[in-house]
């Protein structure tokens, strides 16, 4: 497993090894001992599967607040997606930056999203099938986020963002403006929210 520090160190790039043959391949895409012996100590608790039919399908921005806050490991299992995550730690001197990745099922690839990060992505190919590890159980009285075109984030999704295919819920976040971040990268604990 390759493991590689993004432009914000707090997320990684992960490359698992894919070993192939003329029947296919076989990879170990989690193993949580290398991963430990590589700095990163993450106790994963459930999985999540999507599935995007069209191109352009945008998911996101999402967090969950503490105490259900989540750390991620994000990989593609069927097409690509342009991956996002957003520094919400209060006090960062990368707050409201982003990292952006092309995960893809060719590269095989996977992000490490931490806690105190917003997530989303958009969709490069039809039928895209995207695979994440979470830290903790979902929560839906903390299940927040941010909206995805907001211009002081400044991302710049690879695809028409007028055709974007997304939720009503999605479409409706708020800005980065008019959040109050529970994250924060000093050594105090989360505030809570109510």
């Amino acid at each position: 497993m390759r493991v590689e520090d993004s432009n914000i160190p707090a997320v990684k790039m992960l490359t698992p090894g894919k070993h192939g043959d003329h029947r296919g391949f076989f990879s170990e895409v989690y193993n949580r001992h290398s991963l430990a012996q590589a700095g990163i100590d993450i106790d994963f608790v459930q999985d999540n599967h999507s599935s995007s039919a069209e191109k352009g399908t945008v998911r996101g921005l999402h967090f969950q607040t503490p105490p259900f806050a989540q750390d991620k490991l994000v990989r593609v299992a069927r097409g690509a997606v342009f991956d996002v995550a957003v520094d919400l730690r209060r006090g960062s001197p990368t707050y409201g930056r982003h990292v952006s990745a092309v995960l893809s099922a060719e590269a095989w690839n996977q992000l490490l999203v931490p806690i105190g990060f917003a997530h989303g992505f958009m969709t490069l190919e039809p039928d895209t099938e995207v695979i994440y590890k979470v830290s903790n159980y979902y929560a839906p009285e903390h299940d927040e986020g941010l909206l995805w075109n907001d211009p002081d984030l400044a991302i710049r999704w690879p695809l028409d963002t007028a055709t974007a295919v997304l939720s009503t819920k999605d479409g409706d976040l708020p800005r980065l403006a008019e959040i109050d971040s529970p994250f924060s990268c000093r050594p105090e604990a989360p505030r809570e929210t109510t």
